[in-house]
């Protein structure tokens, strides 16, 4: 199951990387959307996949399963939401303004005015 999700990882990191790259800012910010989630796969990952018994201390807590990664990616995944909602909030502000979304057209903004 790791090798599957090590694969599915490197999908989302090569997808997120090429439209990183690309002129569109609405593009940049889905690439990086992709790249957030496939840092919370690969953290879910590396975090071990088994299965378990709920970590509550008691008569059956030998094989529990470690809840560190699942808080580190619900963590992740706020902090991923109010950084796209922001970045979304951002492009349409520029867009309202200059009328483009194009990353080189926006780059040379600062010179024309």
């Amino acid at each position: 199951m790791e090798i599957l999700m090590a694969i599915v990882v490197g999908i989302l990191f090569t997808c997120a990387t090429y439209l990183m790259l690309s002129k569109s800012i609405l593009r940049i910010i889905i690439g990086t959307g992709l790249l957030s989630h496939g840092a919370h796969l690969l953290i879910l990952t590396m975090g071990g996949l088994k299965r378990g018994a709920v970590p509550l201390l008691g008569e059956h807590a030998k094989n529990y399963v470690d809840p560190l990664p699942q808080a580190l990616i619900l963590t992740a995944i706020v902090i991923s939401f109010g950084v796209t909602s922001f970045f979304l909030v951002l492009a349409y502000r520029a867009y309202q303004e200059l009328g483009t979304d194009n990353m080189d057209l926006l780059r040379g903004t600062e010179a024309n005015e």
